[in-house]
């Protein structure tokens, strides 16, 4: 009996300390909780979202002229 109230309290300290340390690091997981606890704490970190590259005004012109080409095409094979 005396072990699993030792045990029940190291989990709620346990717990305090999980919680300081979440408060601590600003992050809060979101999503569904993992189904192993202890998955949480070694899960990789996450990665950084990269920086998408938007096309340069030049290379947006030449996309549009090819994409009218190919619309156009598809318009007079269409109407065959």
């Amino acid at each position: 009996m005396a072990n699993e109230h030792i045990v029940a309290l190291l989990l709620a300290e346990r717990d305090k300390i999980d919680r300081a340390i979440e408060a601590l690091q600003g992050t809060k997981r979101r999503g569904r909780p993992p189904k192993n606890p202890l998955a949480a704490a070694v899960a990789a970190p996450a990665k950084t979202a990269s920086k998408r590259r938007g096309l340069s005004p030049a290379k947006r012109k030449a996309q549009s002229l090819r994409m009218k080409a190919y619309w156009e095409k598809r318009r007079k094979e269409s109407s065959r």
